[in-house]
């Protein structure tokens, strides 16, 4: 057994770090490990948003379905479908032909868009009706973006499936990076403008305050996360290092995972449990 030198120079602290990377990653039992804790960390936000589901269900249930409702079933759908991808692993970055695993993979990611960017959409109405300005068609608007956008991304998938091309692979990753950069963008702008009208609005009170801390936390999450997410997906078009649709990267997975997915999620869920309100709000309506 060859023992570890008690001093290491600066030149071989990288190869060092290389090796112990390497090792893990080659591993069956660290990729296992790793990918299983991923499955419990999403069942576990999953539970969570099921859990507050039914709770906000029971205090108002004649709302009907509302966009806090819709927001946390959809949180309990992405979060769920992602525990069962980690749990079966081991099948899902061997499936033939490898559009599937690419599926598998990037579908639970197009709907977590779809359920923070609902965020979004509300905040947009709150702000406009603010502003007296129309919210007719900002609706209409969010289906639009996500019909395009899950239309572009089944069409990529059904070439790849046709034709495994290098190209339309690459083409397809910076196009999730486009829809993350869309996300961001979406926060930033209403979040922002939504935070700052609070902070212009003349009656101090401690309600005031909680949803300038609620928008402002949310806002700085959520745009991080997706300008983290659009980051390494650009990186891993370019670098096969970086690709996080491989079995032998679990560290990579298990932080890319964590940073845009889960701490977000969980971070929201917490920041987001309060439950509305028993008699009738203007900012609380069931959707149209």
């Amino acid at each position: 057994m060859t023992r570890m030198p008690l001093s290491l120079t600066p030149l071989e602290l990288p190869a060092l770090a290389s090796d112990w990377w390497d090792e893990i990653n080659d591993s069956t039992q660290w990729q296992d490990g790793i990918f299983y804790s991923l499955c419990a960390a999403y069942a576990l936000v999953s539970t969570v948003a099921l859990i507050q589901l039914i709770r906000i269900e029971l205090r108002v249930p004649e709302y009907g379905w509302t966009t806090q409702k819709v927001f946390h079933l959809m949180n309990f759908i992405v979060n769920g479908v992602r525990a069962i991808v980690f749990g079966f692993h081991r099948q899902v970055f061997v499936l033939h032909p490898k559009v599937l695993t690419l599926v598998v993979l990037d579908l639970p990611g197009l709907l977590f868009f779809s359920t923070y960017t609902l965020l979004v959409l509300f905040w947009a109405e709150i702000y406009h009706q603010a502003r007296s300005l129309p919210t007719d068609k900002l609706r209409i608007f969010y289906i639009s973006i996500n019909a395009t956008i899950y239309f572009i991304q089944v069409g990529i998938w059904v070439y790849l499936w046709m034709d495994d091309n290098s190209v339309v692979e690459f083409i397809g990753k910076i196009f999730i990076a486009v829809v993350s950069f869309i996300a961001a963008l979406g926060f930033l702008l209403y979040g922002g403008r939504l935070f700052f009208m609070l902070r212009r609005f003349p009656i101090e009170s401690k309600g005031r305050r909680k949803k300038l801390h609620e928008v402002g936390s949310v806002t700085a999450i959520c745009f991080t996360c997706f300008l983290v997410r659009c980051f390494v997906v650009v990186l891993s078009a370019f670098d096969s290092d970086a690709s996080l649709d491989v079995l032998d990267h679990p560290v990579l997975n298990l932080i890319y995972y964590m940073l845009v997915e889960i701490l977000p999620s969980a971070l929201v869920l917490y920041i987001l449990r309060k439950l509305p309100p028993k008699r009738v709000s203007a900012q609380y309506h069931p959707i149209r």
